[in-house]
């Protein structure tokens, strides 16, 4: 009997173990219900739904970037969305785009690719400040960049992500004057959070 109950016990407190072990992997998991986040200067980037209020421009090829009142679209490159915050002046205080990728660049090789871009543009003093590969979006996995650089205009900041779906990729880019970057940096956040490829 004293066997049995040792047994029982341990049979028990094996199922307990297991138990617990399965609720902390689906707590630090999300259980598959809800979704992934990025981790250090990324830990933000968690794949999210527009907020409320906010308005939708759309690339011919499917791209959805989600922007704030307040903000209005801009012409820029063909192919591409692109919206701005102006003040008063017309001076840009944030800036969101998305735009087909052009065939050179990769999950892979993107924090290589986006500040080499950003050179050819004519782009001076341009700093990688941050990179991962493994970003989670909404319609799949990315790779993303924080870097700085500085044009005739202005010092700016920027997130930059070439997001990699099922179908189709397509680039976000999130930028503010540097002098703005702590004021408008969650605006910029959520709208890459909630990007569509």
């Amino acid at each position: 009997m004293t066997r049995m109950r040792a047994s029982v016990g341990a049979v028990t407190a094996a199922a307990v173990v297991a138990v617990v072990g399965v609720l902390i992997a689906a707590l630090t998991t999300g259980g598959g219900s809800s979704r992934a986040r990025a981790s250090g200067p990324f830990s933000w980037l968690a794949p999210s739904t527009p907020p409320a209020g906010w308005k939708l421009a759309r690339t011919p090829a499917g791209a959805v970037l989600a922007y704030p009142p307040g903000w209005r679209p801009i012409v820029t490159d063909p192919g591409s969305a692109s919206v701005a915050l102006t003040n008063k002046r017309g001076l840009i205080e944030g800036y969101l785009n998305a735009t087909p990728t052009d065939g050179r660049e990769t999950l892979a090789n993107w924090t290589r690719f986006r500040p080499q871009h950003n050179r050819e543009e004519g782009d001076r003093s341009v700093r990688l400040l941050a990179a991962t590969s493994s970003a989670p979006f909404r319609t799949g996995r990315g790779s993303c960049v924080i870097d700085s650089y500085v044009t005739s205009r202005a010092a700016y900041r920027e997130i930059a992500c070439l997001v990699s779906g099922p179908t189709s990729s397509a680039v976000v880019v999130a930028a503010a004057p540097s002098a703005l970057w702590d004021q408008q940096a969650a605006t910029l956040q959520k709208a890459v959070s909630s990007f569509r490829a």
